[in-house]
């Protein structure tokens, strides 16, 4: 939650004067719902119809107001344009904004500072915020390390990107990793474009096999979306045999009656 509480601590009184806003399909979603509560001023969340159920709940129980649309890009957009314009809300960006960049970043940067000697660090990309976050701590503060990115198979737009050198808009994602189902900004995009060596695209299969060994064998509690980090290393297992990484686990709500295991 620290992107979330970085970017409301950042705002002005004038800022927060009417709450604050945003689209996400749950987890910046309550971050910031949880953020605006301790500041104590409204969140209002616009949330795609599919979103987990668990993630809707998690954002009401943090006192965020949630505001569903269609699940595409453009109603999320619209539909948060629409919330701004009545309610007068700041809206703060779930990824493609730097303050929020600057919060995500400081879950690579403690890893970097608490284990020594990492060649590589990886986590998943949607809109990029994570993971642009993650490339500039890794590049300022690592000795030497790379960043790779792990993006599903069929949510590949980041990956799409990087090989036609322009933002190529999401479209009709078709992924379990719900979390990873956005588009890049334009301040994600050029970040990604200079510190990320590699995206890994990984299968709906691998995603789900990722998840099964992280709950199974690290006993920790993983959705979809931050399993396709690992998913990623087990794909390039021989090419990263021997290396030293980090993997950033960015999230674990899931609702624990539908498990895809």
């Amino acid at each position: 939650m620290r992107g979330a509480t970085n970017a409301v601590l950042h705002l002005t009184k004038d800022e927060m004067k009417y709450g604050v806003a945003t689209h996400s399909s749950g987890n910046f979603a309550q971050a910031l719902a949880l953020s605006a509560r301790n500041a104590g001023i409204p969140a209002y969340i616009v949330m795609p119809s599919n979103a987990p159920v668990v993630k809707k709940l998690a954002v009401t129980g943090y006192g965020g107001k949630v505001i569903e649309c269609e699940p595409t890009q453009k109603a999320r957009e619209e539909k948060l344009e629409q919330v701004v314009g009545e309610t007068l809300a700041t809206f703060i960006h779930p990824y493609n904004d730097y303050r929020v960049i600057e919060g995500q970043a400081t879950c690579a940067y403690e890893l970097i500072r608490e284990v020594s000697g990492l060649d590589l660090l990886i986590a998943p990309v949607g809109g990029g915020g994570l993971i642009s976050g993650t490339a500039l701590s890794v590049h300022y503060f690592s000795n030497g390390a790379k960043t790779w990115a792990g993006e599903p198979d069929g949510a590949n737009d980041a990956w799409l990107s990087i090989m036609e050198g322009k933002i190529i808009p999401q479209t009709h994602p078709q992924t379990i990793a719900d979390g990873l189902r956005t588009s890049l900004g334009d301040k994600t995009f050029p970040i990604i474009q200079k510190h990320v060596e590699k995206i890994v695209c990984v299968t709906e299969p691998g995603i789900v096999e990722a998840m099964r060994l992280i709950w199974e064998r690290m006993k920790i509690i993983v959705e979809p979306s931050s399993a396709v980090a690992l998913a990623a290393i087990l794909k390039s297992r021989d090419e990263l045999k021997g290396k030293r990484i980090g993997i950033i686990l960015s999230g674990g709500n899931v609702e624990l009656s539908n498990l895809p295991f």
